[in-house]
């Protein structure tokens, strides 16, 4: 927990207590769920549960493979290594409806002298259970555009668990977490071991607000199975249909009556359509169906999918509910491809919720010729790409040859015309980061939506449209992930710059974390020149933001010189160095000494004098390189080295060569007269004896 501030403790659950924490390092908050251990025999017998393949798991400082799992921390219970184990691969899941667990761990609370199974969840401030209460308070219907999307979510996540034959267990209103207003996630998943720990189960059991009345009449006898998520989730959409008329305590009355009550329902029924609740009919039809006392009476996932989604023409942003849909054949839809643009994209807007056709297209569309395709920049192609994004946003090639498409197009506007006004509206930005938070994993992607998003960020709006999206932490959660994914790093570290380049207004707090990161994703390509030049520019703009503190200022200075020195015909790295080089000597004293002391790759002045030959032509090198100078003349102590290295002949020379740059002529001036009050005047007789 040492990594970990506590900022406060949630309502306990039947599992264990859920604190909020925040990361020391970057203020991320995050909900700890703390379960504390069992008796050693109920943890053995819950040894006998298989697993599907072996893991290895980091507890306590060990290393323990599941045959070792009762002798690897001795004189404890073996269960948190146990849970441990059945909760691994929880963290496997990729969906992105679904919270997976961060990361687990254990700790000794020595006050009470008991092991603590610890699991790190994502914290978000919205969830269902916040929602029906809102709409309780206020006596008013849920919308039902909204309620259709968020339960196609909900839907599409627990179909994708139920399919890999594993069940939530404690599904629950405040369980769906809100990431934002429409997009929602499963979080809290449990297992077996958890949820049959029975002693724990009834003590809890009183201290929840709703007394376990979400779980299914045979999830009390510790029975759980797919269609104890079914009931859960039948009790979830009765509430959030019915909370406008009935209270919170009638609502837990009804819930826990109807698991002895097969008519129970009958009555809130009649009263929903006598309000006139929206989709009505529907609920009336699905309701009985998922709360069934019987779990084998009980509908499937798949079924409630198909009243809601297929007979009754719900709609959802989630792309995989379609799949559900008649699949088109591949032959005909080839046939209604063979034509031009305009034709291909009539046939993506007829058949828009089939991704069969939609993937299709695109490939059809990706190897068109530049003419045909109507490039540079055809508004109506990049309008349906945005359009099908939306719709198929789960379907992870749907993504990439959108974005491909995208890229390629915008590519070919920026080459006819540089100035060419790029796509920059909340609409394209915000199915990017869609893209990105739904495809974590897909590496292919991420360099093709930074890519994108490097472009689009040259406009202004667009930046800060990013920055407050919060794409800084993003970017350097994936340099972080991905450092030894090259084009990652690179296509991140460009992004990066694109971003601050710019930027009015940048919020500098997830930046001070890039500072330490960066050198590292540079150390792992020392010698790559791409790698170097993006770093680089990354490092001059946080060098004059101010987002370098005092501790790291030697290091960075170490790294522009050795970048300088491994790039000196890369102009771009030179100018991005030199100004970085200027901002921390401006600040620091200690900075520019280690521009100047010589060290083994030579001495600071000497490598400027060098890069001042190379780029003598170049005003913006030569500008750098000045400004520099400029602020390490301010220094007492770095005077005579600049005296000694022959820097006074070489700004004036500066001086002379670039009078007409008032900017220029005033560094060197500067410099001159620095040079000149620090320079002790000639005796007479070492003037006589001059030639």
């Amino acid at each position: 927990m040492e990594k970990y501030q506590i900022l406060g403790q949630m309502s306990p659950g039947a599992l264990g207590v859920n604190v909020v924490v925040e990361e020391t390092g970057n203020k991320v908050k995050h909900v700890i769920k703390q379960v504390e251990c069992i008796d050693e025999h109920q943890a053995n017998e819950a040894l006998e549960e298989p697993y599907s393949e072996p893991e290895i798991v980091p507890v306590l400082g060990y290393v323990t493979q599941k045959h070792s799992l009762r002798s690897s921390v001795p004189g404890t219970s073996p269960l948190p290594l146990l849970l441990s184990l059945q909760l691994m691969p929880l963290r496997k899941l990729r969906h992105p409806h679904i919270s997976i667990y961060q990361e687990l761990f254990i700790i000794w609370n020595s006050e009470i002298s008991s092991l603590f199974l610890c699991l790190v969840m994502e914290h978000n401030k919205g969830s269902f259970q916040k929602v029906i209460e809102k709409k309780r308070e206020t006596g008013t219907i849920i919308d039902s555009e909204w309620l259709q999307n968020m339960l196609g979510q909900v839907l599409d996540a627990l179909e994708y668990l139920h399919q890999l034959d594993i069940i939530h267990r404690n599904l629950k209103p405040s369980n769906i977490a809100l990431v934002s207003s429409t997009h929602c996630k499963l979080q809290d998943l449990s297992s077996h071991a958890l949820m049959t720990d029975k002693a724990k189960w009834n003590i809890r059991a009183e201290e929840d607000p709703f007394q376990k009345s979400w779980m299914a009449p045979e999830a009390l006898n510790f029975s759980f199975s797919q269609k104890s998520d079914i009931w859960s989730l039948g009790c979830i959409i009765l509430d959030m249909v019915s909370c406008s008329f009935i209270n919170r305590a009638e609502a837990m009355h009804l819930r826990k009556s109807i698991r002895s009550m097969p008519d129970g329902l009958k009555g809130v029924l009649r009263t929903m359509e006598e309000k006139k609740i929206p989709d009505v009919e529907t609920f009336r039809s699905l309701l009985p169906l998922m709360l069934q006392i019987d779990p084998s009476e009980r509908v499937t996932i798949r079924d409630v999918i198909h009243i809601t989604f297929v007979s009754s023409n719900f709609q959802s942003s989630s792309a995989a509910l379609t799949l559900h849909q008649q699949v088109v054949p591949a032959f005909i839809t080839d046939l209604l491809l063979e034509s031009n643009v305009a034709s291909i994209l009539e046939v993506m807007q007829n058949f828009s919720s089939q991704p069969e056709v939609q993937l299709r297209a695109l490939k059809r569309l990706l190897r068109m010729p530049e003419d045909q395709l109507g490039l540079p920049w055809p508004m109506e192609l990049v309008e349906m790409l945005i359009t099908i994004m939306k719709k198929h946003e789960r379907i992870l090639d749907i993504q990439l040859y959108a974005c491909s498409l995208l890229l390629h197009s915008l590519g070919q506007a920026l080459a006819q015309d540089p100035a060419a006004e790029v796509l920059s509206d909340s609409s394209v930005i915000s199915v990017l980061l869609s893209t990105l938070w739904n495809h974590p994993e897909s590496e292919q992607l991420l360099v093709t939506v930074y890519s994108l998003l490097t472009i689009i960020s040259s406009q202004e709006s667009a930046s800060e449209k990013l920055q407050n999206a919060g794409l800084f932490e993003h970017i350097l959660e994936h340099l972080s992930a991905f450092s030894t994914n090259r084009d990652i790093c690179i296509n991140g570290l460009r992004l990066l710059w694109a971003l601050m380049v710019d930027a009015i207004t940048v919020n500098k707090t997830p930046l001070e974390k890039a500072a330490a990161l960066i050198p590292e994703v540079l150390a792992t390509y020392p010698g790559d020149v791409e790698m170097a030049e993006a770093g680089c520019g990354v490092f001059g703009l946080l060098s004059m933001l101010g987002c370098i503190k005092e501790h790291q200022f030697e290091d960075v200075v170490a790294l522009f010189l050795r970048s300088i020195r491994l790039c000196p015909d890369r102009v771009l790295l030179v100018n991005n160095a030199y100004r970085g080089l200027a901002s921390l000597a401006k600040v620091s004293e200690l900075a520019a000494l280690q521009v100047v002391v010589p060290e083994e790759g030579g001495s600071g002045l000497d490598l400027l004098q060098e890069m001042y030959r190379l780029y003598k032509d170049d005003p913006e090198v030569v500008e750098n390189v000045c400004m520099l100078l400029a602020h390490l003349a301010n220094y007492m102590e770095i005077l005579p080295e600049l005296v000694s290295s022959g820097i006074g002949p070489l700004v004036q020379e500066i001086k002379e060569r670039f009078t007409s740059s008032l900017e220029l002529v005033s560094y060197a001036e500067t410099v001159l007269l620095r040079l000149e009050a620090t320079t002790p005047p000639r005796s007479a007789g070492e003037q006589s004896a001059l030639p």
